[in-house]
C-alpha cells in the first residue's frame, strides 16, 4: 500500500491562518502516518483479575513542595519568554472557553485564552462532536439564548472543504450540507474551529488588547500569600518544527510532547506567563473539560460517581467510585466512497493491546439500520450531498458521517481510569510540572477501540451500493493523520464542590433538581445565570472483568422526565479560591447531573455566564471585586441584567 502525501504550507502561528491552510488542501491527499499502532510505552503489572497499565508520564515519587500559602508550587519556573497582561484569563479553549472569552471581551475586559489543542472549540472541533445535542423541547420552544443562536448562525455560514472525489464540488457551506437527525445542526469539525476563531475575532473589537493562542498547554499558577487569589497562570506554547505539521490524532503518543516545558524533536517551546495588568487584579476561568487548573491547584472537587449516601440522590450508585467517569470517545468520519479497499487495508494492519475479539464483542448497532432511513449513518451525517430527509431517505455518494456511537467507539473501561486522581498526580510529579492529568494508557486503549470499530463497520456494512471509506490523513474531517479526533470527547472530568448555598454546605446540582417526579426540587431563579435542558444521558463505566463499577445504572431519564435546568451562579464558584470561576463541565454538579449539563448548550451557558461575570467584576464601577461577594452583597440583580444585555437567557 502506498504512503500518501500530506498537504504542504508555510508555518503560521495564528489559528486562522492554520485553518486556511488546512481548508485549502484538507482533502487533496491522504496519509498513512498516524494510522499505526501507538508508540507510547507502558508498564504492565499483573493483578489478580485485570491487567493494569500505568500512565507513562512519571516524576520522582517524592512529597511535592507546597508554597507557604498551601498551594502547589511550580518547580522550576522557567524564565518566561512572553508575558501577557490579562484582566480575565481563560484556561481552555473548549466550547465553554470560547463562550467565556467572547463574552468577557464583549464586556470590555482585557482577556487572554490558552488552548492545548490545535483548534479552538472543544466539542465542536478538536473533539470531533460536530453535531449539536439540543433537546427537542428547547428546539420546539426556541428557548436558546440569543448569543447561542448567533453562534449557530456563524457555524452555518462556514465553508466546508470537500474531497476531490466529492460529486457536489470542492467547497460548499455548512448550511448547504446540513441534514442529520441527532439535532438541527451537523457540520464538519473544521467549520466549528473556524467559527470559534471568528467569534473571538468579532468580540476582539470591544477589547483590542485581548489575545489567545492554540497549541498552548496549561502548566500551573502562582497564588498570593493567602492562597486565595491566583496572581499568575503559566503555560507553554509549542511551535511545530515541521512547517507541514499535522496532528497525529493519537493523543496517547502526543500528550507529553504537548505539555513538556522543553523543546522536543517535534516542537519548539515558548513559556508564557499570564498576569494582571500593573496595579490591577484578574479573574481566572477554568474552561478545560477535565478541570486541569482545579486539579493542579488542589481546589476541592469530586471525581467519578457518587453513592446515594454521599449525595442523597434516589438513583445514585451503590458506592463512591472516583474511577467511574462517563465513557470518553474518539470520533472519526466515514464516507460513502469507494477507495479501492485502501482504508480497510490500513485499519487491518493495526496491532492492538487487547485482542480484536474483545473489542468487537461490544460493537452493536442496537437495532438501527446503518444506511437508509433513521439510520446510524444519518444520525450525525456532517455532509449531505442531497440534503434529503434523514428520517426517511437514503444517503448519496460523497455523504460523510461523524461516528459517535455508544456501543462502538465509546471507551468505558476503568483499567486504568482516564482521569488521574490526587495520589497519582502526586506520584507522577504533576503538582510540580503539570502534564495534562490523564492516563496515556487509557487514551491509547480508546484510540485502538475506535479504530477497530471503524474496521468492523467497513467489514460488516460496506456494500457495492454503499461502499464505505474510513477518512484519515488529509481526507479526514478531523484534521489528523490517524483520522481520529485530535483529542477525545471528554464527557466528564473533575467537578468542583461549591460553597454553602441552597441548603447545602457544599453546593452541587443534583438529580433531584433535574427530575419532575422527584422531591426536594430547588428553585435557582434568584441566582440563575442560564438555563439548559437535556436527557440524563449517562455513558457508563466498567472494569474489564465486569466487576462492580459504582455506575449509576438507574439514573438515565428521557427528556420528558427532565425539568428545564436553571444554572445558578453558585455552581461556578469553587471553594478556597476567590478569583476563580468555572466555565464548562467542571461546574458543581453530581455525576448524575453532569450527564444532563455536559452537552453543547449547557457547556456554552456555563462558559458564557463565567465570561460575563468576570468582565462585570473587572469594570471600574463594579460593586464587588470577586465572585463569592456577589450574592452576599445583594448585587445579583445587577449581574443578571448585564447577562441579559449580553445575550444570555436566564429562564425558559
Amino acid at each position: 500500500m502506498k504512503r500518501k502525501q500530506i498537504v504542504k504550507g508555510k508555518r503560521r502561528s495564528h489559528q486562522a491562518k492554520q485553518l486556511s491552510i488546512l481548508a485549502a488542501g484538507m482533502f487533496a491527499f491522504g496519509a498513512l502516518v498516524g494510522l499505526t499502532a501507538s508508540d507510547s510505552a507502558s508498564e504492565v503489572s499483573q493483578g489478580s483479575n485485570n491487567t493494569h497499565l500505568e500512565p507513562v508520564v512519571r516524576g520522582a515519587r517524592l512529597p511535592q513542595p507546597l508554597a507557604l500559602n498551601g498551594r502547589p508550587q511550580l518547580n522550576p519556573i522557567p524564565a518566561t519568554v512572553d508575558v501577557w497582561d490579562c484582566q480575565v484569563v481563560v484556561v481552555g479553549g473548549s466550547l465553554g472557553g470560547i463562550a467565556a472569552a467572547a463574552h468577557a471581551m464583549a464586556g470590555g475586559a482585557q482577556t487572554c485564552l490558552i488552548e492545548v489543542a490545535p483548534w479552538l472549540g472543544g466539542q465542536i472541533s478538536a473533539q470531533g462532536v460536530s453535531a449539536l445535542d439540543e433537546s427537542l423541547r428547547m428546539r420546539l420552544s426556541n428557548s436558546f439564548s440569543p448569543s447561542w443562536l448567533r453562534f449557530r448562525q456563524l457555524i452555518k455560514q462556514q465553508p466546508v472543504p470537500l474531497p476531490a472525489w466529492s460529486p457536489g464540488g470542492s467547497s460548499r457551506t455548512v448550511a448547504d450540507l446540513n441534514s442529520c437527525w441527532v439535532g438541527g445542526l451537523c457540520f464538519s469539525p473544521i467549520a466549528g474551529a473556524a467559527a470559534s476563531e471568528q467569534l473571538l475575532q468579532s468580540a476582539h473589537q470591544a477589547s483590542p488588547d485581548s489575545r489567545w493562542a492554540t497549541m498552548t498547554a496549561f502548566k500551573g499558577a502562582e497564588f498570593d500569600v493567602t492562597g486565595r487569589h491566583i496572581t499568575a497562570v503559566y503555560g507553554v506554547q509549542r511551535t511545530p518544527r515541521d512547517p507541514n505539521y499535522y496532528p497525529k490524532g493519537r493523543l496517547s503518543a502526543e500528550l507529553a510532547d504537548w505539555y513538556s516545558w522543553s523543546p522536543t524533536d517535534n516542537f519548539d517551546k515558548s513559556p508564557v506567563k499570564l498576569q494582571p495588568p500593573p496595579g490591577q487584579s484578574m479573574v481566572v476561568i477554568d474552561a478545560t473539560d477535565t478541570g486541569e487548573l482545579v486539579a493542579w491547584a488542589q481546589v476541592p472537587y469530586r471525581l467519578g460517581s457518587e453513592s446515594r449516601e454521599t449525595t442523597g440522590e434516589p438513583n445514585a450508585a451503590a458506592f463512591d467510585n472516583p474511577d467511574c467517569t462517563q465513557a470518553f470517545t474518539y470520533t472519526f468520519g466515514l464516507a460513502i466512497h469507494d477507495d479501492g479497499g485502501d482504508s480497510l487495508a490500513a485499519l487491518s494492519r493495526l496491532r492492538t493491546t487487547y485482542g480484536l475479539h474483545e473489542h468487537q464483542s461490544v460493537f452493536d448497532l442496537e437495532g438501527f439500520p446503518f444506511f437508509s432511513g433513521k439510520s446510524v449513518f444519518h444520525y450525525r451525517r456532517i455532509v449531505s450531498q442531497t440534503r434529503n430527509n434523514p428520517y426517511t431517505g437514503a444517503p448519496a455518494r460523497g455523504d460523510i458521517s461523524m461516528i459517535n456511537w455508544t456501543r462502538g467507539n465509546d471507551w468505558n473501561w476503568m483499567d486504568p481510569p482516564l482521569v488521574l486522581k490526587h495520589h497519582e498526580l502526586a506520584a507522577s510529579g504533576q503538582y510540580q510540572n503539570w502534564m495534562g492529568g490523564l492516563s496515556q494508557s487509557a487514551l491509547k486503549f480508546a484510540e485502538e477501540h475506535a479504530l477497530m470499530f471503524a474496521r468492523w463497520l467497513l467489514e460488516t456494512q460496506s456494500s457495492a451500493d454503499y461502499p464505505l471509506t474510513y477518512l484519515y490523513g488529509s481526507d479526514s474531517p478531523m484534521g489528523t493523520l490517524s483520522g481520529l479526533s485530535m483529542v477525545p470527547y471528554f464527557r466528564e472530568g473533575r467537578r468542583i464542590l461549591g460553597r454553602t448555598a441552597y441548603g447545602q454546605d457544599a453546593f452541587m446540582l443534583r438529580e433531584n433538581d433535574l427530575r419532575y417526579d422527584f422531591p426536594e426540587q430547588r428553585n435557582f431563579a434568584p441566582t440563575s445565570v442560564g438555563t439548559t435542558h437535556y436527557a440524563i444521558d449517562i455513558h457508563g463505566c466498567r472494569y474489564r472483568n465486569w466487576g462492580p463499577s459504582g455506575d449509576a445504572v438507574s439514573a438515565p431519564a428521557q427528556e420528558p422526565r427532565v425539568r428545564p435546568i436553571q444554572i445558578p451562579l453558585e455552581s461556578l464558584i469553587p471553594q478556597g479560591v476567590d478569583n476563580l470561576l468555572i466555565g464548562g463541565k467542571a461546574m458543581a454538579a453530581t455525576h448524575i447531573a453532569n450527564a444532563s449539563t455536559r452537552i453543547h448548550y449547557g457547556e456554552w451557558q456555563a462558559g458564557a455566564a463565567a465570561g460575563v461575570t468576570a468582565s462585570w467584576l473587572m469594570a471600574t464601577d463594579a460593586p464587588v471585586s470577586d465572585p463569592p461577594s456577589i450574592v452576599p452583597a445583594g448585587t445579583m440583580g445587577q449581574l443578571q441584567q448585564t447577562m441579559v444585555q449580553q445575550g444570555l437567557r436566564l429562564s425558559f
